[in-house]
């Protein structure tokens, strides 16, 4: 049973548009089964009662008109009557034809008549494709059972469809002869035409863009509101326009309300993390200026300590502050390869043990703000050298149309579970790092340059144990 569910489940389509139209379409065949079957049932009722019944009275007086006429006289007859269109076929019948007693219940006896063998067999040549004796076989089988004068009626097993109507044998004069009333039936239209199928299938395609847009008209404002999202996931958030039906227009409108509650939330946070530092910059050169003045020298050394301490909280709040802004960013085109070279040299120059270990061939070029770029590698080199232990390893590579920049320390590393929960702003996992003068917005700032270049940032384990940070940038085109 779980398996037969799980096989379902995989029929069913994922996309609401999908399973609208599956839907829709499911819900119009049963309906139009049921139609066909319902109104199919009661045209069998009506030709068994009605068509039938008249018919075989039909064919009743039929017979007993022709009886009436003389035998050298019917074959005329009929072919006047029927303005050349119907036909009386005499056969005689053979010396050994034998005739069947046929009888039918009544008043507890049985009524015995005689009825001549003799059917006509022209040839046995297959019948058409779309031959209407298919559709006339159970109306003859009720028609036959609702005849009871020894009248037989019969169909054609030729190319050529024709309806056999027997009529009363001659054995008057020589041997008996079989009449048959032959009505051909090539004219007649069979039940379901060519043109009542096509346009059959021509309301149905009809039919089925019409559900295809009913569908993409509800699912289009869902379908805007999900990359909404996306983009508000990626940090650029992106109004909705309302549409479709009420239900979506509100989710949109109250998308676009949240956009603005978070806008506005996000602006109070930035201007406390902005203003904040600096109206501590003020009291900060006071009181270096009262250290200076003190006389106990590890007084003034203890704080001078302090004030540097706070001078490294503030400046990374106002980094932070500008890394998580989207204003102050300027993208241009940037050599990387050689860029970082260069970044990496610089530090390795002031004997720092920071080393290029990587570098690919030919030319690394993306869009980026190169003061940004530098703050981010400037942050995570100087994270290694302070939380960690060295030498600290930077690669270059590209795979994929992307630009893979590693660094590798040799600290004691993050443990997987607390990976992401570096990443986040006010973070300090004390376990793993030494964070003395920090307020955990270091990893948090590399993580939102890195999505302002469209890019993203992750944290591994190194061969050594140590750290391993990964920041994935897309080549420029």
């Amino acid at each position: 049973m779980a398996r037969l569910l799980s096989v379902l489940q995989c029929l069913v389509p994922r996309s609401l548009s999908a399973r609208l139209i599956v839907l829709t379409l499911g819900s119009l065949l049963v309906v139009q089964a049921a139609t066909l079957a319902t109104v199919a049932h009661f045209r069998q009722k009506f030709t068994e009662q009605v068509t039938v019944e008249v018919t075989a009275t039909t064919i009743r007086t039929l017979r007993q008109s022709l009886a009436q006429i003389p035998a050298d006289q019917r074959a005329e007859f009929v072919r006047q009557a029927s303005r050349d269109e119907w036909r009386l076929w005499t056969r005689t019948l053979p010396p050994n034809a034998r005739l069947e007693r046929r009888g039918r219940p009544a008043d507890g006896g049985r009524d015995a008549r005689t009825e001549a063998q003799a059917t006509p067999r022209p040839s046995d040549t297959p019948p058409p494709a779309n031959d209407l004796r298919r559709e006339l076989r159970k109306f003859v089988d009720a028609l036959n059972a609702r005849l009871d004068d020894g009248t037989r009626v019969g169909l054609s097993r030729g190319p050529v469809p024709r309806m056999y109507i027997s009529l009363m044998p001659d054995t008057t004069d020589g041997p008996p002869r079989q009449e048959w009333l032959v009505i051909p039936l090539d004219q007649l239209a069979p039940p379901v035409s060519t043109p009542a199928i096509l346009a059959w299938l021509g309301g149905m395609g009809v039919l089925l863009l019409m559900v295809a847009a009913f569908s993409w008209h509800i699912t289009r404002p869902l379908t805007r509101l999900a990359k909404a999202a996306d983009q508000l996931a990626a940090g650029k958030p992106q109004r909705v326009e309302p549409s479709g039906p009420t239900e979506t227009r509100r989710l949109a409108e109250r998308f676009n309300a949240m956009l603005d509650t978070l806008a506005e939330s996000e602006t109070i946070r930035r201007t406390l993390l902005a203003g904040l530092p600096h109206d501590l910059k003020g009291p900060l050169a006071r009181m270096r200026l009262r250290a200076e003045m003190l006389d106990a020298t590890e007084a003034r050394e203890g704080f001078k300590n302090d004030i540097q301490d706070m001078q490294r909280m503030i400046n990374q709040f106002i980094g932070f502050v500008r890394g998580t802004d989207p204003s102050t960013y300027q993208f241009a085109p940037l050599d990387l390869k050689t860029w970082l070279d260069e970044q990496i040299g610089a530090w390795e120059s002031t004997g720092s043990d920071v080393h290029m270990v990587m570098l690919p061939e030919g030319t690394v070029c993306i869009n980026a703000d190169r003061h940004a770029l530098a703050r981010l590698v400037d942050n995570l080199v100087t994270n290694a050298l302070n939380h960690a232990r060295p030498p600290v390893e930077v690669s270059l590579a590209t795979e994929d149309n992307q630009a893979v920049i590693r660094i590798i320390d040799h600290g004691e590393g993050i443990s997987a579970e607390r990976r992401n929960e570096a990443l986040r702003p006010f973070s300090r996992l004390d376990t793993a790092r030494t964070l003395t003068g920090s307020v955990g917005l270091g990893l948090a700032l590399s993580d939102a340059i890195v999505k302002a270049h469209q890019g993203s940032l992750t944290l591994g384990e190194a061969p050594s144990g140590g750290l391993a940070i990964d920041i994935t940038l897309p080549l420029a085109p």
